[in-house]
């Protein structure tokens, strides 16, 4: 993931940086790795066509809730989401994603990592960006504390919003600290 950063988000701010990684300590189950999303087969029934949720993530056929469920540093859920972020990545990169016909690719460490810091960046989950709501200015920490807070409606309404929050804080003193 870092390697991605330095890569292609280097003239980023530090504080983006810090969001991005505390979204996958928190969305991969603290394990900073690509994961899929955990839980028995009937968990993933609310991502359904036939429910709200799975038709606001442009789910369609019967299954697509368990297919489609989250993967990734940022657990991309849903059709819609699988789609834009392989047509966004092919286009950017030059790749040839299928991301919905091959919804397991969201947990290639490529396109995973890319999914988080450009899904963010750009706003592909709800509209909003990383820059609506961090303004990357090193400030006390708690305002710091709040621009990570108000973030969390880039990914996932406010679920876990303060926890991760915190784990922010905590990446941006270590990127302080290492020079970032």
């Amino acid at each position: 993931m870092l390697d991605t950063w330095d890569k292609y988000f280097s003239a980023d701010p530090a504080a983006h940086l810090a969001y991005n990684l505390a979204t996958s300590y928190h969305e991969t189950g603290q394990t900073m790795q690509p994961i899929t999303e955990r839980g028995p087969r009937s968990y993933f029934d609310k991502y359904e066509p036939d429910t709200r949720l799975g038709q606001m993530l442009g789910n369609t056929r019967p299954g697509d809730g368990y297919r489609f469920r989250g993967e990734g540093d940022v657990q991309n859920t849903g059709r819609r989401n699988a789609k834009f972020a392989s047509d966004r990545l092919s286009q950017v990169f030059g790749l040839s994603l299928a991301l919905v016909a091959n919804p397991d690719q969201r947990g290639d460490p490529f396109v995973s990592a890319m999914s988080l810091f450009l899904g963010n960046k750009e706003g592909w989950w709800t509209g909003t960006d990383l820059a609506d709501f961090i303004d990357g200015v090193d400030e006390a920490d708690a305002k710091d504390l709040r621009e990570f807070v108000n973030a969390r409606r880039l990914v996932n309404g406010t679920d876990k919003a303060e926890k991760i929050a915190g784990y922010a804080l905590i990446f941006v003193r270590a990127l302080k600290a290492a020079g970032a």
